[in-house]
């Protein structure tokens, strides 16, 4: 539960800043807080830029908020009363892929951790400033609207890609001797989101945000390691037609005609 002694500093009115974006409407965002300072000092900093803010205090509230209209992002305290915000992530993930950005007084390192594996894209920690906010919702809603991967599209159970066969439900990838080869369960994640997505250059922070509850610590470095590892299990050491193309300065594309089942 929020307290006065976490409260965001008043942004400055002589500071204005607006963001933009490509479509007419700008991206809805709910913030949810008990604490009735923290959701208007929250929504004053997001409307200031631009953003359009509505305000619950539980998860009711929120549920009238998505049902209402679209939402491009949920700020979600982790100390709600009654059902947590821990909790509220998880039955979020159950019927939607609405970023969420996690927030907390405690200084825990279990919650972050829960927070991620639960499905939450990033997590703040109160006391906080302005810039931190702003920087963190830009860097999360400029992910989730990156045109080269569509969020929903379910996968396939097969694919079949230069003699290679992955079974996504059995997680199985099979090489083209029959032998199955073993996978990291980040390598796996990995592997399916570029066969998932072919011929589509997939930028490093996709493939952080797509990969980071598999990771400690995930960087554009353990992305760079993660593929390195990949190639390495798919014997794709080829300069010419790789099988994993590298969009240097970018990010990677799996670069060969896949079927699917």
């Amino acid at each position: 539960m929020g307290g006065s002694n976490t409260l965001l500093q008043l942004p400055s009115r002589n500071q204005p800043i607006t963001d933009t974006w490509p479509s007419a409407f700008p991206p809805h965002i709910v913030v949810v807080d008990d604490d009735a300072g923290v959701r208007t000092l929250l929504a004053r900093i997001l409307r200031e830029c631009g953003y359009s803010v509505t305000g619950a205090a539980s998860a009711r509230e929120l549920d009238a908020a998505m049902g209402e209209r679209q939402v491009d992002l949920v700020l979600l305290d982790i100390m709600l009363p009654g059902e947590s915000g821990l909790e509220i992530c998880g039955m979020i993930r159950t019927r939607s892929r609405v970023p969420i950005i996690m927030i907390s007084a405690r200084r825990d390192e279990g919650d972050k951790v829960a927070g991620l594996d639960l499905g939450a894209d990033d997590y703040i920690a109160k006391p906080f400033g302005r810039s931190e906010v702003l920087a963190r919702v830009r860097a999360v809603l400029r992910r989730v609207s990156d045109p080269h991967v569509p969020l929903d599209i379910p996968a396939p159970e097969q694919f079949d890609f230069a003699g290679w066969r992955y079974h996504s439900r059995r997680l199985e990838l099979i090489a083209p001797s029959g032998a199955e080869v073993e996978l990291t369960a980040a390598e796996h994640d990995l592997l399916v989101t570029l066969l998932r997505y072919p011929q589509r250059m997939i930028s490093r922070e996709r493939l952080i945000e797509m990969t980071r509850s598999r990771i400690g610590a995930p960087t554009d470095r353990s992305v760079d390691v993660l593929i390195s590892r990949l190639r390495r299990k798919l014997g794709d050491s080829r300069k010419s037609r790789p099988i994993i193309r590298t969009i240097r300065g970018v990010g990677y594309m799996l670069a060969v005609p896949i079927q699917t089942d």
